[in-house]
């Protein structure tokens, strides 16, 4: 049987990189799913690929850090579907500046980051998830639980250069997820995260309304050679859209039945498992 079947998720920010790579795995695996993206032609655009691959998905155009908006999106679950099994909050920003090995282009100094710069990322990255868990623990409740899921990020766990704020975000997003997961769990309801560290999609770096990209920095960056990347497992492909997205399948699906209060560091290939200090090993010497 397929691993959602006869399930019901809301996943945000669907309209491109992992959640629309997400949305389409969810779907192919049994779910009903509520597209939801600030940028309705994304997910629209979302809907039409999982309905080209035989899936079920509608679009809600909405923004997670406006109450409104996200109690909406889990009405239109509940009338379009009739339950609520699984919340992803994945949607979130970085912030102004980027990173800089990754962006390019003109840096913020921390010193200039204005009282709205932080605001921006807090908004998006902290309380958008707070508010998709706030509107889902009464119908995942009302269903005798499921499961809660946040994207994180590595930067929540190491250092990243120009986004502090970012990082804090993340950081607050991790303890958040334990401190649900223990208030939540008498309701069956699950809460965890995945903090991707590769394999993600150059979009969340785009301006937006860019065109979707679909591959991960890495499957964009030009030919794969395993012997020059930082990440310590070496494999014949670079990492993809779909190896996080694997990863927060297995976590809403029952496979994860006991499996709460985690942050799962997804698509990592042992990076994050290394010392501060560099080795000959490291340095191919």
């Amino acid at each position: 049987m397929a691993r959602l079947q006869d399930k019901v998720a809301i996943i945000t920010g669907a309209g491109s990189g992992l959640g629309r790579t997400a949305a389409q795995l969810f779907a192919a695996e049994g779910a009903r799913v509520v597209v939801m993206d600030i940028d309705g032609e994304r997910a629209d655009a979302s809907v039409k690929l999982v309905a080209e691959q035989g899936g079920s998905a509608v679009a809600v155009q909405a923004d997670t850090t406006i109450e409104d908006d996200v109690a909406r999106t889990v009405a239109t679950a509940l009338q379009e579907f009739g339950k609520l099994d699984i919340m992803w909050a994945n949607a979130g920003i970085v912030s102004r500046g980027g990173v800089p090995s990754v962006a390019g282009g003109e840096q913020v100094a921390f010193e200039d980051f204005t009282l709205d710069d932080w605001y921006r990322v807090v908004n998006a990255n902290l309380t958008g998830p707070f508010l998709c868990a706030k509107h889902a623990t009464k119908p995942l409740r009302d269903n005798g639980g499921g499961a809660i899921l946040v994207t994180s990020s590595a930067a929540s766990m190491a250092a990243y250069h120009s986004i502090p704020s970012y990082s804090a975000t993340k950081a607050g997003v991790n303890g958040m997820v334990r401190g649900l997961a223990l208030d939540l769990g008498r309701w069956g309801i699950r809460v965890n995260a995945i903090a991707p560290t590769h394999g993600m999609s150059p979009n969340f770096l785009m301006e937006a309304g860019a065109p979707v990209v679909g591959r991960s920095y890495e499957e964009v960056a030009g030919p794969w050679d395993k012997s020059v990347t930082p990440i310590p497992l070496k494999l014949d492909r670079p990492p993809s859209l779909l190896d996080n997205a694997r990863t927060a399948l297995f976590l809403v699906s029952d496979d994860a039945a006991y499996t709460s209060g985690q942050v799962i560091s997804s698509a990592d290939g042992g990076t994050l498992a290394r010392v501060a200090i560099w080795f000959p090993e490291d340095l191919g010497q």
